[in-house]
């Protein structure tokens, strides 16, 4: 049997669920009626969508430069030939994604609410209750807890697979601690910060989930415009031209990271 014959299944299955789904969108956010229009388009110019669509990057932004900043350090340490244990650390890390992100989300939502645990504990120590839900730090929190993972791994996988002969040449030239870290250790690890920024960013640009029950309804992203175009006001025209907007946006966030990720690549160290 041809080796390329055994492609056609998958080439088959993306053509049904994958290409003809991308096509139907481009239709239905040019076409309305069978006429072409940029009705759809000159909709999303209102203040409202686009407010909705920046107030997504930011808190995309935020969750990535967070889960950046908790995950680097989390995952240098793990890489360190003196941890010990660290198998059952990347298993703790890894053991939320083993459950479903609804139930997830949910679990913390039960937490969070005013008459959930964590406020009944605090009630019971007779300390004033502290309103966790319904805002931009609820919806923050809960892109940071379920996207965490993805910045750990490729950043971990990465640190592990960095010769440690080249970090000793640099002390025995004489570079500090800063200074090998600065300019041999970050330097070979952005593949994996690159790729850990964009798994991270583009599950928090597109959510909507996280927005309806941490947020409450009151923060609303361009995740949950799309959603309520498709589900509730059933307006494919106008939910099909956001969905190509983001989708746009979404391509050229990954142009400009393997971009950077090339010149990474081939620039040297120092």
């Amino acid at each position: 049997m041809n080796r390329k014959s055994l492609a056609y299944p998958y080439l088959i299955w993306a053509a049904i669920f994958i290409v003809v789904p991308l096509l139907l969108i481009v239709y239905f956010s040019f076409f309305e009626g069978g006429q072409f229009t940029l009705q759809n388009y000159e909709k999303f110019l209102e203040d409202y969508y686009i407010k909705a669509l920046f107030r997504s990057i930011q808190l995309a932004l935020t969750s990535t430069i967070i889960c950046l900043v908790a995950a680097y350090p989390l995952a240098m340490i793990l890489s360190g030939k003196q941890m010990s244990n660290k198998q059952v650390i990347l298993l703790l890390v890894v053991l939320p994604m083993w459950m479903n992100s609804l139930l997830r989300t949910y679990a913390w939502a039960s937490l969070l609410e005013n008459n959930g645990v964590i406020n009944s504990m605090l009630q019971a120590l007779q300390l004033p209750t502290i309103k966790f839900l319904y805002g931009n730090s609820a919806v923050v929190f809960g892109m940071v807890y379920n996207f965490f993972p993805f910045m750990v791994l490729p950043i971990y996988n990465v640190l592990c697979k960095i010769d440690h002969s080249i970090v000793e040449a640099s002390y025995d030239l004489g570079a500090d601690k800063v200074t090998t870290f600065r300019k041999v250790i970050l330097p070979l690890s952005m593949p994996g910060v690159i790729t850990g920024i964009v798994m991270v960013f583009m599950p928090a640009l597109t959510t909507f989930l996280i927005t309806r029950l941490l947020g409450g309804g009151k923060v609303m992203l361009i995740g949950n415009i799309i959603e309520e175009q498709f589900t509730r006001t059933r307006d494919l025209a106008f939910g099909s031209a956001v969905s190509m907007i983001l989708m746009v946006i979404v391509l050229i966030t990954l142009t400009f990271m393997s971009k950077k990720d090339s010149l990474d690549k081939g620039g040297g160290l120092f």
